[in-house]
């Protein structure tokens, strides 16, 4: 069964993990490692994330990754030794193609959700897409998204719910969407972490973390999200990105336990 089958017909749920951006090799494949034990001991479907490029940091000096070429190769070796499928954002249209030679699925950004030939870019490589809804955007308007990928022949496609704006420096979650976006035909993913953001709060994202149980619990109780997305890092509070909205690595096989209870 081909990756995308089996994440669609599972019986629990599929979970995308991992830290926000590839900081280090050590670092990133400590993450790897214990995710891969948190979900097999859960018997829970695991496709690791790391982001080799951040192209939207609030600060011009804040850390923006390693850059595709090593990125790439910290994100092969999760793969080949771990035996992980791979998640990564891709922000030009160019680098889809060397992207999809590691990653499984590629991933559009939230703020480029609208840009046509990214889009056709990712489906062009047959990959499963992965296309973030805009924080500007409502659901239905994810109608939009799914037309381009599915004209440029790829019906591989999945949809991720990452909190909408409300007004400045905040998001919240309408629960509606992840109903109004499942009538689309294809997976809907709550990314718990990244809606926990209040952006560009100065010249850094800011974030409420203690919510990420509460607010994947309810959720996973709608009955209408197929995976999980959540951003994890054993100090988060160090972390070169998104410090303030990332799961502690300790406690994410007690979120997915948690989880699991409403399901």
């Amino acid at each position: 069964m081909n990756l995308y089958d089996k994440l669609k017909s599972t019986d629990k749920f599929f979970v995308i993990a991992g830290p926000c951006v590839i900081e280090d090799e050590l670092t990133t494949m400590k993450i790897a490692e214990s995710l891969k034990a948190y979900t097999t001991k859960l018997g829970i479907e695991l496709v690791f994330k790391a982001s080799y490029l951040k192209a939207n940091r609030t600060s011009l000096g804040s850390f923006a990754g390693p850059g595709i070429e090593e990125g790439l190769r910290v994100l092969q070796k999760v793969k080949s030794e771990l035996e992980l499928p791979i998640l990564t954002d891709i922000h030009q249209s160019e680098d889809a193609v060397p992207t999809a030679e590691i990653a499984d699925i590629l991933q559009i950004p939230a703020f480029l959700s609208r840009q046509t030939y990214l889009i056709k870019a990712a489906a062009d490589t047959g990959r499963i897409v992965n296309i973030k809804k805009g924080q500007f955007m409502a659901p239905e308007d994810m109608k939009s998204a799914v037309d381009k990928c599915e004209a440029f022949s790829n019906n591989k496609i999945m949809l991720t719910e990452r909190g909408t704006s409300f007004g400045y420096h905040n998001l919240v979650v309408d629960f509606r969407g992840f109903a109004i976006m499942k009538k689309l035909g294809y997976p809907v993913i709550y990314d718990v972490t990244h809606s926990m953001q209040q952006p560009s709060s100065g010249s850094t994202t800011g974030g409420t973390p203690q919510y990420i149980e509460m607010m994947a619990r309810a959720a996973m109780a709608t009955g209408m999200i197929k995976g999980l997305f959540i951003e994890t890092h054993p100090n988060p509070a160090e972390a070169k990105s998104d410090a303030s909205t990332m799961l502690p690595l300790d406690k994410f096989e007690v979120l997915l336990n948690k989880v699991m209870e409403v399901i």
